[in-house]
């Protein structure tokens, strides 16, 4: 039969979400549930003098008031984390404000109405303290952090050049605050059994959600149970346990009932990350040639004043390029705002504006085609581990992309192609993103009608996990897609990582084949060891599967057949896949290349993306449906941070002053052009056992500064700050 692998398949949860039944965090009923409504802070930095809550406890339909004035009882510290992705959090144990929007109290009620309305009633009174929110004002005191994602913050390799260079570029690019935006908002369904509880949670980790809710209450990890079979996207935010997740748990507690919280979309912008403030000097130094003498990226970036987070926006500036000497460092400045956190591709979104934007400004200096200058400075091997890639297919991403996209007939003076008065712009850019596997386990079982169920505790983010996981099981079993059902999202099930870093398919397909190869082994021993088997007494590796059956030379045993004779009600297997021997030995990334085309109004300086064409390498492709639509995610949200993304605060108060979808604009179908997606053959035999590269975060990087360029090159003005607003052009 036919491999599925590849295929684009629709998703096998397509009809589940468009008919209503993919049930979110928010959504699972349950008998007496209440609702809990946050009150947030109104201030930035201080404390709180006096709460009066009186109003809201003796409100219609209220069952209770958690608040500083009698802290819940909790079992950790909220400062302690588990993992690394884990971020300091507020439960109410102390007065102490650190940030606009910080949770000080939970009000619970039998509707959401009830407590909605209670929860104006709540009045606080504090003492402020000094708000510290000016990015530029407070960069005199950045300081170098410990690490970033696990390695020094500034790295230096090469030596200098005691060359003239024939070109430089000595540039400095800004990154807004951006806040994720998912449909579904954060939420949590919090329910107690006894001492047990179970949590449906909008979250892309159950098992990490797990650990900190059981450190944080105090209970032991086998008591609570994470439950996550849909997110609504998720975008890194949901990466991490934030306070409200904590507090439903408490707040079911307090009532002894289930309590639903469910963040409103303003609440969205403050307690539960964001990506942070970046200011990126990047210096280039090139031969006459166009190769690289010097490439410098110094990022600073903002954290809060409880905790840290640091945007790795040098990071892909030690792998791209080669160079003579490569010089990356990392900073951070305290501000009086909430915690930042993963934002789609952290670090390589942000850092790739800044670096391929520089690229582009060297290659004018130069008088070379931006595409021939990344030529010329392509990484035979990794920079700055010194290994040879897994696989790299970044050359023919550039020729592909260029062919596809007509680069050729691209005239690069500035403000030289038009269409009547509209000014047209081409730029490109450089993508890539690091290909990543985590452990991860599954567990298979053949079932008596020959179908076979597989479950791994992954979490599925709208990317497709249901579906691909389902073909890569039923190739491994010789099975039709139709004939295997792949279930998710539950502690209850063995486990696996947090849905980030583009590593799902990698960690948990490896997992679901490893399992799937394990379960077909089970049956075919039965099978030659059975007397009455066609296949009996035959070499195990003669045989092979395909069509629900075992078969070797003309002869076949189905599954379901193989289970009747052998009385057994199901078979399982279980096992688990980790990074291989290899991982140490190869530099493993995804690369891309993204070619944009803007159309500019001269006289309002308006900017519109009319064309795109990227082009990936990323292995093996599971599903070519859902791989393509996560890299036109990717591109669309490289659109939204290009020309609208942007989180502004008010730096006298500390509060973002763009708190829903009427203020901070994200891109809309009349933003959007058609994208033109290929994906570039690429076999990678050191991956990973399934030969597949993450793709869910390639497609925004480089995404951004693709469209910069393009604008110069439509306008020869040079926006060095996101989002490329008209003000910025026409000012320019």
């Amino acid at each position: 039969m036919d491999k599925s692998v590849g295929k684009p398949l629709d998703r096998v949860d397509g009809r589940l979400k468009v008919t209503g039944g993919a049930k979110y965090a928010a959504e699972f009923p349950q008998e007496q549930l209440a609702h809990a409504v946050l009150v947030t802070s109104t201030i930035a930095n201080g404390t709180i003098t006096r709460m009066n809550t009186a109003a809201a406890e003796k409100a219609p339909g209220v069952l209770a008031v958690l608040s500083p004035e009698k802290p819940p009882k909790i079992g950790g510290d909220p400062s302690k984390k588990q993992s690394p992705v884990d971020r300091v959090v507020q439960l109410l144990q102390t007065k102490r404000v650190d940030y606009q929007h910080q949770p000080v109290a939970v009000v619970i009620a039998d509707t959401l109405e009830r407590a909605t309305h209670a929860a104006a009633l709540v009045k606080v009174q504090y003492k402020a303290g000094k708000t510290k929110a000016n990015f530029k004002a407070e960069k005199t005191q950045a300081y170098k952090p410990t690490a970033i994602l696990g390695k020094p913050p500034d790295h230096e390799q090469g030596k200098a050049s005691d060359e003239k260079p024939e070109a430089e570029v000595d540039a400095t690019y800004v990154t807004p605050y951006e806040h994720h935006n998912p449909m579904e908002p954060h939420a949590t369904t919090a329910v107690w059994e006894g001492d047990r509880l179970t949590v449906y949670d909008a979250t892309q980790g159950v098992f990490g959600t797990r650990a900190r809710l059981a450190a944080l209450l105090g209970i032991p990890l086998e008591n609570v149970r994470v439950i996550t079979k849909f997110v609504g996207g998720g975008f890194g935010g949901k990466g991490s346990v934030w306070s409200h997740t904590a507090l439903a748990a408490l707040a079911a507690k307090a009532v002894s009932r289930p309590v639903k919280l469910v963040l409103r979309r303003d609440q969205m912008f403050g307690p539960v990350g964001y990506r942070p403030e970046t200011e990126q000097r990047v210096q280039l130094k090139a031969r006459k040639d166009g190769k690289l003498l010097l490439i410098r990226h110094e990022t600073t970036s903002s954290t809060s004043t409880f905790d840290e987070f640091a945007e790795p926006s040098s990071m892909q500036t030690r792998m791209l390029y080669a160079s003579e000497q490569i010089i990356t460092s990392h900073r951070l400045v305290r501000l009086t705002l909430g915690t930042p956190t993963f934002t789609r591709a952290p670090g390589e979104s942000t850092g790739t504006f800044a670096l391929e934007s520089a690229m582009d400004e060297l290659a004018y200096k130069l008088n070379l085609d931006p595409v021939e200058l990344r030529l010329k400075n392509h990484a035979d091997q990794d920079p700055e581990s010194g290994h040879p890639w897994s696989s790299k297919s970044l050359k023919e991403c550039y020729r592909v992309g260029a062919e596809k996209f007509g680069w050729a007939k691209r005239n690069p003076m500035p403000g030289s192609m038009k269409d009547g008065r509209t000014l047209i712009g081409w730029g490109m850019a450089s993508a890539t993103y690091p290909a990543r596997q985590m452990k991860a386990s599954a567990k298979a079982t053949l079932l008596p009608d020959g179908t076979v169920q597989v479950v791994s505790g992954s979490q599925d983010l709208g990317t497709g996990t249901y579906t691909v996981m389902t073909q890569i099981a039923a190739d491994a079993l010789g099975l039709a897609p139709d004939k295997v059902r792949f279930d998710l999202g539950d502690t209850q099930m063995p486990e696996t990582p947090v849905s980030g870093g583009s590593w799902t398919a990698a960690s948990v397909g490896s997992a679901v084949k490893a399992v799937s190869l394990a379960l077909r082994d089970k049956a075919i021993a039965l099978a030659v060891g059975d007397t009455v088997s066609p296949l009996h007494g035959l070499d195990a590796k003669q045989v092979q599967v395909d069509g629900g059956a075992l078969v070797a030379g003309g002869k076949r045993d189905s599954y379901a057949a193989l289970l009747k004779r052998q009385k057994l009600p199901s078979l399982e297997a279980q096992a688990s896949s980790g990074p291989g021997p290899d991982s140490g030995k190869y530099s493993m990334h995804s690369f891309g290349a993204q070619f944009a085309e803007v159309r500019v109004d001269p006289d309002l300086g308006e900017i519109r993306v009319s064309r795109w064409t990227g082009t990936f390498g990323g292995g093996t492709i599971l599903n070519e449906k859902t791989a393509r639509s996560q890299l036109m995610g990717g591109i669309i949200m490289g659109i939204g941070m290009a020309l609208m993304e942007e989180s502004v605060v008010d730096t006298r108060t500390g509060r973002f002053i763009t708190h829903d979808l009427a203020d901070y604009h994200v891109p809309v179908n009349p933003d959007v052009p058609d994208i033109d997606i290929t994906f570039v053959p690429e076999n990678d035999p050191y991956v990973n056992p399934i030969g597949v590269k993450g793709i869910g975060e390639i497609g925004i990087t480089g995404a951004a500064a693709a469209i910069a360029n393009a604008v110069y090159h439509a306008t020869g003005k040079r926006i060095r700050a996101l989002p490329l607003t008209l003000d910025k052009l026409l000012t320019a």
